[in-house]
């Protein structure tokens, strides 16, 4: 049960009726590469130019932004829908999960830049804030760009992930 009354599966099965953008954060430590797919980033403010996205407390990227500062975000594109799964399965490999997904480093943080997606950007953590099991994670942009003009997006609603064109 939830604070409110409310059972977890039931919360679940409603929120998942909230269409919420796809994204991978990437951040290094010590040389190797670690990534988690979010559905959870938000752009907070244009000055200065801040967003967030929430990761579970338990999660290795989690462990990962107690270590390093930088981080980035590749918002995935409609015909991403594989990385985004590979990137949310548990029990991928801790080192070289990122070898079959084609990547570039960020210009600040060295983190991977997804290649194709739609658009990436690159922070500095602010804040991270206790929210129940996840954590807020929030970044100062340091570095954005946009993908190709014609890339959609990918959402997650109902449990699947959705392009969007």
């Amino acid at each position: 049960m939830t604070d409110a009354g409310v059972p977890a599966t039931t919360f679940r099965t409603v929120a998942a009726r909230l269409g919420a953008g796809i994204a991978v954060v990437a951040a290094v430590r010590h040389g190797v590469a670690h990534a988690a797919t979010v559905s959870s980033v938000v752009p907070v403010s244009l000055e200065p130019a801040l967003l967030l996205f929430c990761v579970h407390v338990d999660a290795r990227l989690r462990d990962v932004l107690d270590d390093v500062d930088t981080w980035a975000v590749s918002v995935l594109a409609d015909d991403q829908a594989d990385v985004a799964d590979w990137l949310a399965s548990p029990g991928r490999p801790a080192v070289g999960q990122l070898d079959r997904v084609p990547h570039r480093p960020g210009p600040v943080s060295a983190a991977p830049w997804l290649d194709g997606a739609a658009a990436w950007f690159d922070c500095r953590t602010e804040a991270v804030h206790g929210a129940g099991d996840h954590d807020v994670v929030i970044g100062r942009v340091v570095a954005a760009a946009e993908g190709a003009a014609g890339a959609g997006g990918l959402v997650h609603l109902r449990g699947r992930a959705r392009p969007v064109r």
